[in-house]
């Protein structure tokens, strides 16, 4: 997902990419504040998380902090130094991967906010194109908006008995500001040039124009530039922005349902719901849009309406 000018630096760049400088907002459907604590949330805490509980504070939940001075000697040149934790089990990774499914069909049993709260926070630390974070999530609260939803969503079984409903939203509208942000809060105290340049180039980057007219132009120079060398070939028209934003927010809709099936729920994505009424519901704004609706709840006996199928490795997997 990365352009060409964040190969050049990406030894600055990729720090921003895994520790987001600033997480987006995670919007109640019913409200723009955060919704409200279920007062049964404590007595249904113990027996909802059949995994490990939910941390109090997560990692993603914090404000951004200036990045402690961790460095390390290569070649000669001093470099930010983040060694990977230790003893991390591959098998308990695995068996959460292996044993997400689309769940079709859930209990009535509700998923403690703390519980949610987490997921969400580990969906923010997904990997991100430029570090950007190119969406929000919509926590459908609010009864009446719940019922459209699920009404939105052809009444799928799978919206119709989730305990939560997530409208995953991807964003092209705030490209220039995020790269404004990302140099305002910006982890280290020294921002090195090249990242100042690359991240001031974004906006023009980025810039499709009136009718596209930015993007076919840029598209017809970096073609030319292209006969003798490497070049970037887009996000430059409104369509492939939208791509781009949508790529990295996939991104996040997986560590988002990975999150809940280790805490013990399980999930289900909705591509098949009627976009244009789900953006109409939140009051979405041009370079706003929904890109899925994701279910949680805990899987019932009958959930699951069918064994997995994965076609032959060989057809996917290949060498050159």
């Amino acid at each position: 997902m990365s352009d060409t000018p964040e190969n050049t630096a990406a030894e600055h760049v990729n720090a921003a990419d895994e520790k987001p400088a600033a997480p987006a907002k995670i919007k109640a459907a019913s409200k723009p504040t955060a919704a409200p604590k279920k007062p049964a949330a404590k007595k249904v805490a113990a027996k909802a998380v059949t995994a490990k509980p939910a941390a109090a504070k997560s990692a993603a939940a914090k404000p951004a902090t200036k990045a402690k001075k961790s460095t390390i000697e290569v070649d000669g040149k001093t470099r930010y130094y983040e060694p990977a934790p230790e003893h991390i089990d591959v098998e308990e990774f695995r068996k959460v991967v292996m044993s997400r499914r689309s769940v079709r069909k859930f209990t009535k049993r509700p998923i403690p906010d703390a519980v949610v709260n987490d997921c969400i926070d580990m969906a923010l630390l997904a990997p991100n194109s430029s570090g950007l974070q190119p969406w929000d999530f919509y926590l459908v609260r609010s009864n009446e908006k719940k019922k459209k939803l699920v009404k939105f969503c052809f009444s799928q079984l799978a919206a119709a008995t989730a305990a939560e409903l997530i409208v995953v939203v991807a964003r092209t509208d705030r490209i220039a500001d995020f790269a404004a942000r990302m140099l305002r809060e910006w982890p280290q105290d020294n921002i090195p040039t090249i990242v100042k340049r690359y991240y001031k180039l974004i906006p023009i980057h980025y810039a499709s124009g009136p009718l596209n007219s930015f993007a076919f132009a840029k598209k017809a120079a970096f073609a030319v530039g292209g006969l003798l060398y490497p070049v970037p070939r887009g996000p430059f028209t409104e369509s492939e922005l939208k791509l781009w934003a949508a790529k990295s927010t996939a991104l996040a809709c997986e560590n988002l349902m990975l999150a809940f099936r280790a805490h013990g729920f399980d999930t289900c994505a909705m591509e098949g719901f009627d976009d244009k009424r789900v953006s109409d519901m939140l009051k979405l704004k041009d370079g706003e849009f929904p890109i899925m609706v994701i279910g949680a709840g805990e899987r019932a006996p009958d959930g699951v309406f069918h064994p997995q199928v994965r076609f032959d490795r060989k057809l996917f997997v290949h060498e050159v």
